[in-house]
């Protein structure tokens, strides 16, 4: 029998105001965005009140208005996902519903590699190069293994980027605390056929600030970085129905260990070559060849490359049925010099097949399965069954049921140092994802969405540290349970006004031993403000019940500002302050080996200017 969940839900607070003058005033920022299509849950576009998934999409519009400077940053702000390191230097991992096991994908396709870390993530956020090609992220909370494979067990991010569509240049320059410098230069044009989105940026700082235990500001030694990027889609129109679509992205990074000495480089190179087909139908289909590099240096070199080919096609069975099948190969080479094993090779194939089925206009019924070939952990298959009730126009109530599993890395398998060791002979971590909710749309000025999720993980793999040999090992527990609720809500109480506020309580167990959370439960606030040239928007998190010996305080709000003055109609002028009340916070919680502890950035300013032509 499962734990009776309790928790208070945030009363939301509707806030109105006049402009001074007689302009009309543009109307707010809504983040709900209930009636867009959304192509992540199924795979295919579908309406998001029509997807038997928890479903949140952050909208170019929001990119823009925030100024968000890596996509850690836009994350953080969704109620149920949690981002370490995201406001410090975009080197971070993304958790949903409490979990690392996350798949993120680019344009539809896998970022995560074999190699993996000494967490359960796999993917660093700090390898996507920049915020300004992206269109929209959308973010699927629950099971999504039936679809995506091997840690799907969280969620599933989706980042898309922007097509080019209009002959414009775009210089974003800016200047901040910690003698933070940041340009970017974007390109984007459209001709015959031929279309192309280009960004090229560099991104430097110095040092941060945080709060210390006491009353004065600590500057954080050896925290300095210096980031290039370059990014690149080309698109070329075949038809109506065909087109070919080419992404390479680049991330060279040079930073401090925070309290070390030691320095840390990461390259990524990631090349993707996509035939797009059937585009305008109601299941299109596509054809990919992706080539992926990752390579570090820290006292030694590691690196991984993944390559694969992913092939999907879909046909619509009469009026009530959308079948899509997928097969996918992938393989990895890694190395860890450091830790003594060289080209370990991780193979994998996968097929896939999910049929959406319209019972009636209120039932949709969408049962899938996924079976995966691990070279080294044999075969393993991964049903899911969701069913979505749409009560009426406006609501929708879901349910949905998962297999998960996830394979141990690379990591988990060989790596071995004078502190840790790698297990062989790991199990697969695998188990279920159950998850309910509701969504309302009040109409034009408001909508509502809840969600409880349960998850149960069998064999989960943790590293342990053992006192009597004093080394961290790679381990499979017995089982690993979470459960949850996410409540949004969001609205526009007038023309220049909006709010969004969230709530999320998650609780977690490794063989019914309460475990540590990233970040504990909270709320969520976000009040957006636009009128004629100004656009201004103030964001929050906060939390209570802390132990302040592992997160420097009892409990904490940690508030951002923006404001963005249109000077011109090609000229915006911005400023940002994060952690406006100069918050102490830990990101990581203090060790308990160590005493380490990795603190959120003090408060910090950013003045910036876009120009376009």
């Amino acid at each position: 029998m499962k734990e009776r969940l309790t928790c208070q839900v945030l009363a939301a607070l509707a806030m109105s105001t006049l402009c001074f003058g007689t302009e009309v005033c543009a109307a707010g920022e809504v983040t709900g965005d209930l009636g867009d299509v959304v192509v992540t849950a199924e795979r295919i576009p579908s309406s998001r009140m029509s997807t038997p998934a928890d479903v949140t999409v952050i909208t170019e519009e929001q990119i823009a208005a925030n100024h968000y400077q890596n996509v850690g940053e836009a994350l953080a702000q969704v109620s149920g996902v949690v981002v370490t390191n995201g406001n410090s230097n975009g080197d971070s991992v993304v958790v949903i519903n409490g979990d690392e096991r996350v798949v993120v994908l680019l344009d539809g396709q896998r970022l995560n590699n074999d190699q993996g870390s000494m967490t359960r993530a796999s993917v660093n956020l700090g390898m996507l190069p920049s915020m300004k090609n992206i269109q929209r992220i959308e973010v699927v909370k629950g099971a999504g293994s039936a679809l995506y494979g091997s840690d799907a067990v969280g969620g599933v991010v989706n980042i898309i980027t922007r097509r080019g569509n209009k002959a414009e240049t775009t210089v974003d320059i800016s200047t901040g605390t910690g003698r933070t410098h940041e340009y970017e230069l974007t390109n984007q044009g459209a001709q015959d056929s031929w279309s192309w989105f280009v960004t090229a940026g560099l991104q430097r700082r110095s040092y941060f600030n945080y709060k210390g235990d006491g009353d004065d500001s600590k500057r954080m030694e050896n925290s300095d970085y210096r980031k290039s990027s370059f990014s690149l889609r080309l698109d070329k129109q075949l038809s109506k129905d065909d087109s070919l679509q080419l992404n390479f992205e680049h991330r060279l990074s040079d930073s401090g260990i925070i309290r070390k000495t030691m320095r840390q480089e990461h390259n990524y190179n990631n090349v993707a070559v996509t035939w797009h087909f059937k585009e305008q139908q109601a299941t299109p289909g596509f054809l990919r060849y992706f080539n992926n590099y990752k390579g570090t240096d820290y006292q030694g070199k590691f690196d991984t490359r993944m390559q694969g080919i992913d092939y999907q096609n879909g046909w619509k069975l009469g009026k009530n049925n959308k079948l899509i099948v997928g097969a996918e190969w992938h393989q990895s080479n890694s190395s860890n010099l450091q830790s003594g094993y060289v080209d370990k090779q991780i193979t994998t194939q996968a097929m896939y097949l999910q049929d959406t089925i319209r019972l009636d206009n209120k039932w949709f019924f969408v049962p899938g399965v996924r079976v995966d070939h691990h070279d080294s952990f044999g075969t393993h298959w991964t049903p899911k069954a969701a069913l979505n009730y749409r009560a009426d126009k406006h609501t929708k109530i879901y349910g949905s049921w998962g297999r998960v599993f996830k394979a141990p890395t690379a990591d988990d398998m060989f790596y071995t140092d004078a502190w840790m060791r790698g297990n062989p002979n790991l199990k697969p971590e695998a188990g279920h994802v159950e998850t309910l909710g509701v969504s309302h749309d009040f109409g034009k000025k408001a909508s509502v969405d809840v969600s409880y999720f349960w998850s149960e993980l069998h064999d989960a793999i943790k590293w342990v540290y053992d006192p009597a040999t004093m080394l961290t090992n790679a381990t499979n527990v017995s089982k690993e349970e979470k459960q949850g609720i996410q409540i949004s809500f969001t609205g526009r109480p007038s023309d220049k006004w909006s709010y969004d506020l969230g709530y999320s309580y998650i609780d977690s167990k490794i063989d019914d031993a309460k475990v540590l959370y990233y970040q504990p439960n909270g709320y969520r606030l976000g009040l957006h403000y636009h009128c004629n040239r100004w656009q201004a928007n103030l964001l929050g998190r906060m939390g209570s019940g802390l132990d302040e010996g592992l997160y420097g305080c009892k409990h904490y709000a940690i508030w951002d500002f923006n404001t963005t003055y249109a000077a011109a109609k090609n000229i915006r002028v911005y400023f940002k302050v994060n952690n406006l009340t100069n918050q102490v916070y830990y990101l990581y919680p203090k060790s308990a080996y160590t005493g380490a502890y990795y603190p959120l950035q003090g408060r910090s300013f950013q003045l910036g200017v876009t120009v376009s032509f």
